[in-house]
């Protein structure tokens, strides 16, 4: 957010744009609630509903049957036959729109006297109850097994069930007393709910009188048998009732299981509806079915998502409307920022004397620009003064860099001293231990070797052998000091324009070493390929590879492997040869791996002077070659050397 009008904007809408939205949700939201609240409470005033026409279907059931038992028609009835005793209960099951009704004499006791309802009517009290007829009861009536039975279909969200039929039928069961003088007895009545259209219909007609009185609510009610839809308005397709669908399992574990009216929104078969849930009871006081109201829920979600539109569409007309307006109040205080940041823009490119001028206010931007101009020309004076300083700067900058320049020659001078004065150092150290432990034991054991062929003189044939063997390695040790002069004054052994073959000046670096650092458990391998002589003097050559493999052999402290690799290689397209010195040591901290090379940098407090690796660095690269160190993947340090090839070799 770069630009001051944006921000004023923002500034300037930020309570219309921000709070009032804000507000504006926080109200929609209650209001929300609250009307979600007032659906909730109305389809509650419809279970209700509903409960009381179902409670009045019991109690007109029960009058009807037992206005039957005491009528004095069923009186005269019960004195005559069993047929004309038929005939007038059919008539009276007829009129009172019952789907059975018979007699049951107090001296019969068939396994119907188990419900109930009928154990009550025979203490003398008339009962109307919700019971649930099982296959077999209603196997008695065949007419109404038929309408009962029932084929479920698979439903969404329902509890799993083996079932494909319902068989069961729920039924408004009545019985009531009959005290005449000549006949004691039950007269039992009820009606099938399975499948009861009209009984249904009706209770939707008592609820939902009028859609259009209603608020337009599209309403269903259905009866349960336990989870299963017996009678219901709610449709499947256009024209078939959804009877055998099920209701979800969520809504039955609270309904039937738990024994609570659920009130909520529901998915019924096929949208959701505004849903009120009420648990039936039967004449045992379980519980076996539920009744259910409910109305669509589409139409007032479609109510409410107009209201937010509408709101929405509100606040953004205000909104659009508000910014012109604010950017027209703004373009006062828009018009000199902009022109100070012009300003401030040519200032940046260089030109010191551009200036705001005048603004033509006399507020507080009006001041900024006033002192900015004044700043702008504190600016110019000090620029100009500086330039002046950074002229003297750069004077005294150039004669300084002409000392520090001297003083490097000094020190690159001083290096090479400190170059010899190593090198001198390691010959006299190699050549003293020669002095030492062999020139003297050597001409020893020659002397008296000369001697004993002078005193044995002819006899001295039958120690031929071990008198030659003795002279082979007084020659070998001669070998060996050729060597350490040839490594004290290398010009004197090197060829001329030839190079160095570094194969064989490692093999000599083998011996050398032998005398300053023990071996007996440190294992070389060599691998050697056919590589061009390197272009180096064999001494400086001498002094870098002895120099590494005492480090390796030190790194490991005496037990371990190094292996020595010699190939032919190139650097940026030039012909060379590669060195690699590697040790099965402990490596390289990483913290130390960059300063290996630096000079007096050593790990080795009071054992040396921290000198070696940089001193071989200064003469590889003065041959024009590379050194570098890495720390090996499988354990040890590896130094590689590359150095260009000699030029009789790359003649060829």
């Amino acid at each position: 957010m770069n630009s001051v009008r944006l921000k004023l904007l923002v500034l300037a809408l930020a309570p219309l744009g921000i709070l009032l939205p804000l507000l504006m949700l926080l109200a929609m939201a209650r209001w929300t609630t609250d009307y979600d609240q007032l659906l909730i409470s109305k389809v509650d005033s419809d279970l209700r509903i509903a409960e009381q026409y179902l409670g009045r279907i019991l109690t007109g059931t029960g009058a009807g049957v037992e206005a039957i038992a005491d009528s004095r028609s069923f009186e005269t009835v019960l004195l005559k036959s069993d047929d004309s005793r038929a005939e007038y209960l059919e008539q009276m099951r007829k009129a009172q729109a019952l789907d059975f009704l018979y007699f049951l004499p107090e001296g019969e006791a068939p396994p119907t006297r188990r419900w109930p309802v009928i154990r009550s009517a025979m203490e003398g009290q008339r009962s109307s109850q919700i019971d649930i007829f099982s296959a077999e009861d209603l196997a008695a009536f065949p007419l109404l097994a038929n309408r009962a039975r029932i084929d479920l279909i698979e439903t969404q969200a329902a509890v799993p069930t083996d079932r494909t039929v319902e068989d069961r039928g729920m039924v408004v069961h009545t019985a009531a007393p009959v005290n005449l003088p000549d006949h004691r007895g039950v007269l039992v009545g009820g009606i099938l709910l399975n499948r009861n259209l009209d009984f249904i219909d009706t209770i939707n007609a008592l609820v939902y009188l009028n859609a259009a009185t209603n608020g337009g609510r599209q309403g269903t009610a259905t009866l349960f048998l336990e989870d299963v839809r017996v009678s219901t308005n709610v449709r499947l397709f256009e024209d078939v009732r959804a009877l055998g669908t099920r209701v979800s399992a969520e809504v039955r574990a609270a309904v039937l299981n738990e024994g609570q009216t659920w009130l909520n929104r529901a998915f019924v078969v096929n949208d959701w509806y505004i849903s009120g849930y009420l648990p039936l009871i039967d004449s045992y006081g379980e519980r076996v079915g539920m009744l259910y109201v409910g109305f669509l829920e589409e139409p007032f979600a479609n109510a409410k998502r107009a209201a937010y539109l509408t709101m929405l569409a509100s606040m953004a007309t205000v909104l659009i409307l508000s910014a012109p307006l604010f950017l027209r109040m703004a373009r006062g205080i828009f018009a000199p920022l902009e022109q100070m940041t012009r300003t401030m823009k040519r200032v940046e490119r260089g030109d010191l004397a551009a200036r705001i001028g005048d603004v033509g206010q006399k507020d507080e931007i009006g001041q900024v620009a006033t002192h900015l101009d004044t700043l702008l020309d504190q600016v110019q004076e000090r620029d100009s003064a500086l330039r002046s300083w950074a002229e003297e700067l750069n004077d005294r900058v150039d004669r300084r860099t002409a000392e520090l320049r001297a003083a490097k020659d000094k020190l690159e001078e001083t290096f090479q001293q400190l170059v010899t004065s190593e090198k001198l150092a390691s010959i006299g150290e190699i050549t003293a231990g020669v002095a030492h432990e062999i020139n003297n034991p050597v001409a020893v054991i020659q002397g008296n070797v000369d001697v004993m062929r002078q005193t044995l003189g002819a006899d001295a044939e039958g120690l031929k052998t071990e008198l030659d063997l003795i002279d082979r390695q007084v020659q070998r040790i001669d070998g060996i000091v050729g060597k350490l002069l040839q490594f004290a004054r290398p010009t004197d052994y090197t060829a001329s324009g030839g190079g160095v073959e570094l194969a064989q000046l490692v093999e000599d670096c083998r011996g050398l070493i032998a005398h300053v650092q023990p071996q007996e458990n440190v294992r070389v391998t060599t691998e050697f390929a056919p590589a061009p002589n390197a272009a180096i003097s064999a001494g400086e050559m001498q002094q870098v590879v002895v120099n590494l493999m005492i480090n390796a052999v030190q790194a490991m402290n005496g037990v371990g492997e190094l292996a020595l690799t010699i190939r032919p290689a190139q650097n940026d397209a030039q012909d060379g040869v590669e060195l690699t010195v590697a040790d099965s040591g402990p490596g390289i901290d990483t913290d130390n791996l960059n300063q290996v090379f630096d000079p007096f940098h050593t790990t080795k407090l009071g054992e040396g002077t921290g000198l070696g690796l940089s001193i071989s660095q200064t003469l590889i690269r003065q041959a024009g070659g590379t050194i570098s160190v890495s720390n090996r993947p499988q354990g040890g340090a590896i130094f590689s050397v590359w150095l260009p090839a000699a030029a009789r070799d790359v003649a060829q």
